[in-house]
């Protein structure tokens, strides 16, 4: 792959993978510095052969991110970057494996909850095709962790007659059986609406068993979606967007409660919605949002690099 090669991947991640133009733009940046990168340890002439990129030179370029002490949301985004760029360099047959698919990174606080980004998430849930009935319940199955906050068993059992359109609410089951109410936008009311009187109509017609089905999130054959339906949902979606593999259903649930708490929710409202029995277990947020708070400030303030620096001497 060559510099202007970057050209025709970001036209694939506009293009083939609907990522928005400022998503595609802050991926290629962040290839742009992993070809620095190579140059650097490879030399020059070599600072573009991704193709021989194996996890060894990506696990050194992950300590060398650490070592600058980039926040650990940067270091993130960077990772989905290069597992966007890997895959597509194997959909064209330039190399035969994605060795960033599996990376871990290690050392990374293990107690921060992974949270996509405001852009990531809105790249999320554009992925799904509203024209067809699976991807109008795979719309609404991704507004709905995302706008409520809901946890995949309270998802899974989810049944239409739970949803209340009159002031856009829903009566979840949660944990040892207990009943809260959560609330969802004008975005997520939209796809119900849709799912309701299109997808989830055609596949009943599909359904074989007896009796009526109450449940919301149908598979083609009109039964209730399990568990590992859901999980591989969003998995495949955010594999799309070049979100990392551990993706997961509880992800959007951490990015809820991380997005509430950026924009100034009160965190004991956060502690109701999320159902959580102690404020504790809520106050895991705050450190995400500060991680958020340190990388813009460090990003943005003229001397916030120079005061690092100066700290470190």
């Amino acid at each position: 792959m060559s510099a202007t090669s970057l050209d025709n991947f970001m036209d694939y991640l506009v293009h083939v993978r609907g990522l928005s133009p400022h998503t595609a733009d802050a991926y290629a940046h962040d290839v742009t510095q992993f070809a620095d990168f190579l140059a650097v340890t490879w030399g020059e002439a070599r600072a573009f052969d991704f193709a021989a990129v194996d996890q060894a030179i990506l696990r050194r370029y992950l300590a060398h991110l650490h070592r600058q002490e980039m926040a650990r949301t940067s270091i993130m985004r960077k990772m989905a970057a290069l597992r966007a760029l890997f895959r597509y360099l194997v959909a064209n047959g330039e190399m035969q494996h994605n060795p960033a698919a599996v990376l871990r990174m290690a050392g990374a606080p293990s107690r921060l909850p992974e949270a996509l980004s405001e852009a990531e998430t809105r790249d999320l849930l554009a992925q799904p095709d509203a024209q067809e009935a699976t991807g109008q319940r795979n719309r609404l199955l991704l507004e709905l962790l995302y706008a409520t906050g809901m946890r995949v068993s309270e998802l899974w059992r989810l049944n239409v007659a739970d949803l209340r359109f009159d002031d856009r609410s829903i009566r979840v089951l949660g944990k040892g059986n207990k009943e809260r109410v959560v609330f969802f936008g004008a975005p997520a009311e939209e796809s119900a609406r849709q799912y309701l009187q299109e997808g989830r109509t055609l596949h009943l017609a599909g359904r074989r068993g007896p009796g009526e089905e109450p449940a919301l999130l149908l598979s083609p054959r009109g039964s209730r979606l399990c568990v590992r339906q859901i999980q591989n949902v969003v998995r495949r979606f955010a594999l799309e967007i070049g979100a990392s593999a551990r993706t997961s259903p509880h992800t959007l649930r951490h990015t809820f409660a991380t997005h509430l708490l950026d924009r100034g929710a009160d965190l004991r409202a956060i502690q109701e919605l999320l159902g959580h029995e102690r404020l504790g277990t809520t106050q895991i947020y705050t450190h995400v949002s500060q991680e958020r708070l340190r990388e813009a400030y460090t990003k943005a303030h003229p001397l916030a690099q120079a005061e690092g620096k100066k700290e470190g001497t």
